[in-house]
């Protein structure tokens, strides 16, 4: 089994690493191979996603990606940005699949921003189209108006669009997703107000009908957004859009105590995925040696069980990680009075540890 590692920027490099040594005390049959990818692929290669990166990506039996960004690269012109090579590879390796787990750790209960009764047990599961939307759609870009309420002004125009089959597949994704749990669906969209989302929730609809033992809800994208915070364990499986997964997964993370615990799988329709955590590359700690890398070890065992199929060794990370939380181990994003802080190399040692059988108790502190 090959891996291709692509760390990018900012902290992706630290937690990444984390990551990678997580997996090398597994002993699994596997070969990694490293490339550039986003601000510094640019540097390097003047291109965010080079092509030696997307070759090695493509030959890989799956990859596992930091994150990407800077703002010193924001006057770029867009094809030339950073993100550009996550959306890249997302559309070069047809990733339509976006799966987020959203589950608070019980040791985590009191690190979410809401009460922990209403977190407590949390586990949701969200499916993110993640290939077309208002993200790929064309036609796209800047003009003079020739029409509206200010012709001859400047504007700028995306166009929001989804065919048939790209719903149809993602419905099956999240459909099937929910005969392994509750079997229940939400599917999200604006359709009061969308022609798009109208569509997509008419297609929806079609395919359920291939489900029946799963119950289906469709909710508005911003009523969605309010029970998320009000009620979230009333959802289970939830699918939508890309740009409606983007915000609400992000909503989600805080719910489980901090983005830094929300990791994701990007699949294909065979499963060769992509793996990264949900948050981006924050550059503002970046080299500090503070980032939690839970969501990239957490997004290593997903890649295990869904692309390498490894979910033996996919569940000890899972059980380590339950494990290191328990020993009252915390990134600054996650600490709380009685719980000790550690940095990102800190928490990738007590990983390690918990693997191989030396992690030591508990560990409390009144002092952060």
């Amino acid at each position: 089994m090959k891996i291709a590692i692509l760390p990018g920027d900012g902290i992706g490099t630290e937690i990444v690493e984390q990551a990678v040594r997580v997996l090398g005390v597994l002993d699994l049959d596997v070969e990694t191979e490293t490339a550039l990818v986003g601000g510094a692929a640019y540097e390097a290669h003047g291109h965010p996603l080079p092509d030696a990166t997307l070759q090695l990506a493509r030959a890989a039996d799956a990859i596992l990606f930091g994150a990407v960004g800077d703002w010193k690269y924001d006057r770029l012109e867009r094809a030339l940005r950073p993100e550009q090579a996550i959306l890249g590879l997302r559309k070069q390796l047809g990733l339509f699949a976006n799966l987020r787990p959203a589950l608070c750790y019980e040791q985590l209960t009191h690190s979410s921003s809401l009460k922990p009764e209403l977190v407590a047990g949390l586990d949701i599961l969200i499916i993110r189209e993640l290939t077309g939307d208002i993200y790929f759609g064309q036609p796209r870009g800047r003009r003079v108006a020739t029409d509206g309420h200010f012709p001859g002004a400047e504007e700028a125009f995306d166009t929001m669009r989804y065919s048939k089959p790209e719903i149809e597949r993602i419905a099956h994704v999240a459909f099937q997703a929910a005969r392994k749990r509750s079997r229940r669906v939400t599917s999200v969209d604006k359709a009061n107000v969308l022609e798009t989302f109208q569509f997509w929730r008419d297609v929806v609809t079609e395919v359920h009908a291939q489900y029946r033992d799963v119950e289906l809800q469709h909710m508005y994208v911003d009523n969605a957004a309010m029970q998320l915070v009000k009620a979230p364990k009333a959802f289970d499986v939830v699918v939508t859009g890309n740009m409606f997964g983007d915000i609400l997964s992000d909503e989600a993370a805080m719910l489980t105590g901090s983005i830094g615990m929300l990791p994701s799988a990007s699949l294909d329709k065979d499963h060769k995925g992509l793996y990264e955590p949900s948050h981006g590359s924050a550059p503002d700690i970046a080299g500090k040696g503070v980032a939690n890398p839970l969501a990239t070890i957490l997004s290593a065992a997903m890649m295990l069980r869904f692309s390498l199929n490894q979910a033996a060794a996919a569940e000890r990370i899972e059980s380590a990680v339950k494990a290191v939380l328990s020993s009252g181990l915390r990134t600054p994003d996650i600490w709380s009075e009685g719980t000790k802080k550690v940095g990102t190399r800190e928490m990738g040692d007590a990983v390690v540890a918990a693997l191989t059988g030396k992690l030591a108790g508990k560990t409390t502190t009144t002092k952060s």
